[in-house]
């Protein structure tokens, strides 16, 4: 079994290899990782229970009240629909994201 680090850092490297989404992604494309997106749409993905006040789902008002701006609202409400433990290794992989682009900036 796989453990969680693993599983972590293998999500990373799909973000990068199948998805382009490296930390060169992020410095080119400052609209949409400067305000700190990768560890917000992580801490929705890990807790979306902090938005369920309203009826809807909770990817679509953190996009709704610009939580998350510029990324794409389909892909965002996909993630966030998957089972809790595949939400935690998205989370982790976008935190380590996150933590690049902070180191390369």
């Amino acid at each position: 079994m796989e453990t969680g680090i693993d599983l972590i850092a293998k999500e990373r490297q799909e973000q990068i290899g199948k998805h382009g989404y490296t930390h060169e992604l992020t410095q080119s494309n400052p609209q949409w990782y400067n305000d700190h997106q990768l560890s917000k749409v992580a801490g929705i993905l890990v807790h979306p229970e902090s938005l369920y006040k309203s009826k809807m789902h909770p990817m679509e008002l953190a996009i709704d009240m610009y939580l998350i701006e510029n990324w794409d609202r389909d892909k965002l409400i996909y993630m966030a629909n998957k089972p809790f433990k595949e939400r935690l290794v998205i989370a982790g992989a976008l935190i380590a994201a996150e933590i690049d682009r902070l180191n390369n900036s």
